[in-house]
């Protein structure tokens, strides 16, 4: 079955693929989604829907504070009054201006053990590993993936809860993982934090956790799954992941149980294809996913509609401007993102009426 598709937005964004390819998009909730684009050795920070309503200025402008470094996952405030940089050996906010208001120096990510640094806060280790942090829905709090110091041991990851005001750690969880990156989800309930590592070959690590004040609890759902967290169902308490390989879609309870699972459609050419990593709820009911080619061919691309509780795929997606040529972005509320490379274009769509 296909199911035809509806533009309702289209902007012209130079480096919009972030949004659907990447990790420029922080949402909370339906109201508030912001744009993070680095554009050389700054960051932009826009308002997604001023965006469509025709502001192409973004709303803060921040140098980078280490202009060399590309890499880790940043997060902005609830607010909008203070970024936070996930740095290669230190976590550091600013303000709206630019001003250092802290900063929580950690071990560097860089791969070589006890490899000696210049001194010089700008020089950059080889080594594409980071780390990410998130800056909590009510602002308080700031979640972060770091190294710890060498002087404390020789290579320990740890998960790491700040005070959002001063940098203060407030609790800290060792991990068991060699990153070469990691991602943050908030949940929407504003208390459970969910962390994802990637680490190349050797599988993904997931992580739930809540700091309620004075406790940290965390579970980890390692033991049955090599799995990427996609997207956070704002009314089931569930998630949703993909296999690290493609192989299928499921739907966890927060406790990682299965709720459904959702296997790829065989491909009219009998070569199968895997779902790419691009998916997440559309609305409360709805899912999008993307599969490609078994070999990764991005010429294959299909967007597909599938129920969320079941998992099962409702139809193809067929767009009026020809074939999908890029990973999909779902926003929550009826509606997912499309960019097109060739003309710099973000495009926001929905479900035709029938």
């Amino acid at each position: 079955m296909s199911i035809t598709a509806q533009l309702r937005d289209s902007v012209r964004l130079p480096g919009g693929d972030a949004l659907v390819n990447g990790f420029a998009l922080e949402s909370r909730g339906d109201e508030q989604r912001r744009v993070l684009l680095q554009n050389g050795h700054e960051l932009e920070v826009y308002d997604l829907c001023e965006v469509f309503a025709g502001e192409r200025a973004p709303t803060a402008v921040l140098p980078l504070p280490w202009p060399a470094w590309d890499r880790g996952v940043h997060s902005v405030s609830p607010d909008g009054s203070f970024m936070v940089f996930s740095g290669q050996r230190a976590v550091r906010a600013v303000n709206v201006g630019g001003e250092t208001l802290w900063e929580y120096r950690h071990g560097c990510w860089g791969p070589e053990l006890g490899h000696a640094h210049t001194g010089d806060e700008q020089e950059v280790c080889r080594g594409f590993e980071h780390g990410s942090c998130r800056v909590s829905d009510d602002g308080r709090l700031v979640w972060a993936h770091v190294v710890v110091e060498p002087e404390e041991q020789d290579w320990q990851e740890c998960w790491v809860v700040l005070d959002a005001r001063d940098g203060r750690e407030l609790a800290r969880l060792p991990l068991d993982s060699a990153a070469s990156g990691s991602h943050h989800l908030s949940h929407p309930d504003g208390i459970h934090m969910g962390l994802c590592i990637g680490m190349g070959q050797d599988g993904i690590l997931l992580h739930w956790a809540r700091w309620d004040g004075e406790k940290l609890t965390s579970w980890d759902l390692n033991q049955t799954m090599d799995r990427i967290l996609m997207d956070v169902h704002p009314g089931l308490q569930g998630f949703l992941t993909v296999e690290h390989y493609g192989a299928d879609l499921r739907l966890h309870a927060l406790d990682g149980t299965v709720l459904a699972e959702g296997a790829v459609e065989p491909s009219d050419d009998g070569n199968p294809p895997c779902w790419e990593y691009g998916c997440g709820f559309v609305d409360a009911d709805t899912v999008i996913a993307a599969t490609v080619g078994s070999d990764g061919d991005q010429e294959r691309v299909r967007h597909c509609l599938l129920n969320v509780r079941t998992l099962q795929v409702r139809g193809r997606v067929v767009y009026p401007t020809g074939p999908a040529d890029s990973c999909v972005r779902p926003l929550g509320d009826g509606t997912w993102l499309t960019y097109d490379g060739r003309s710099d274009t973000l495009n926001r769509w929905i479900e035709a009426s029938s």
